[in-house]
């Protein structure tokens, strides 16, 4: 099983042999990088690369560790007791099963996606250690041991929100998606938008940029933002010629809703924007 990128996504030559040694270590590939780099795209990538099946748990701030295990619905089962139900007596009709559950007893090997494992509680990738490194748990409601006759691919995505322990670093293969350079991002580009404009691509990708180098800005746009942005200009019809004109040291780009997300970002540009026209004057 190698991954050599697909044709919707671009992966780097370092992306495509971290994901390859994780797959050749059967460790999991500990994934990091800014929002929007395609952190969380790249398992469904890698799924379709290897022809294999894709299981996803995105974390929240509210998820345990045991809930990828299985969950014990014990509320459910004394309700259906009071009720009469037959079921209760078979307790395997109250356990749900969890994403790592799924995962090692899947008929063929998977991908597994664990999503933004930094949003849990600091002890949550602890409490995965043994069922990561054994790939088998115990049910203890029945007694059963489930275990993975072949070790899933495991890529887990972190936005560096919370240190992860070293116990479990240790067990991860590591890769740091970079922000792409311009000819990468030009590459991104043209697989979103087939054949488009490429004096347009070079103008805007040059203001998106500029963009990103304002100093002070709290949350500078990503690659997601870019080709939302692309979208509204291609629909608006803006020209190469409206973007050149529009020095971003002085005035504000068009449509910049897509790229500016929060009202301090927005407040900076406007400042500087002011200053500029000012010191023309």
């Amino acid at each position: 099983m190698r991954f050599e990128g697909t044709a919707g996504y671009v992966a780097t030559d370092d992306l495509k042999t971290a994901v390859n040694a994780a797959i050749v270590l059967e460790r999991p590939l500990l994934i990091k990088g800014e929002p929007g780099t395609g952190k969380t795209v790249l398992a469904a990538e890698v799924a379709k690369a290897l022809g294999a099946p894709l299981i996803e748990w995105h974390v929240k701030s509210t998820t345990r560790a045991a809930q990828g295990l299985y969950e014990y619905d014990a509320v459910s089962r004394l309700r259906d007791g009071q009720l009469g139900d037959p079921r209760v007596s078979d307790i395997a009709n109250y356990i749900k099963r969890g994403k790592l559950w799924e995962a090692f007893t899947a008929p063929a090997r998977p991908v597994l996606l664990i999503d933004e494992i930094d949003k849990a509680d600091i002890e949550f990738p602890n409490d995965l250690l043994q069922e990561l490194d054994r790939m088998e748990f115990h049910v203890y409601e029945t007694g059963e041991t489930v275990r993975a006759s072949r070790r899933p691919v495991i890529l887990v995505t972190s936005n560096n929100e919370k240190e992860l322990p070293d116990a479990f670093l240790r067990r991860c293969f590591f890769h740091y998606i970079r922000f792409p350079d311009a000819q990468t991002m030009q590459a991104i580009v043209e697989v979103h938008f087939p054949g488009i404009k490429q004096r347009l691509v070079t103008e805007a990708l040059r203001l998106f940029y500029e963009l990103r180098e304002v100093p002070g800005l709290k949350k500078k746009p990503s690659t997601s933002e870019l080709l939302d942005w692309l979208k509204l200009l291609l629909n608006e019809d803006i020209t190469p010629e409206t973007l050149r004109e529009r020095d971003p040291r002085r005035v504000i780009p068009p449509l910049a809703g897509a790229l500016v997300k929060n009202e301090q970002d927005a407040h900076l540009l406007e400042r500087l924007a002011f200053m500029a026209r000012r010191e023309a004057r």
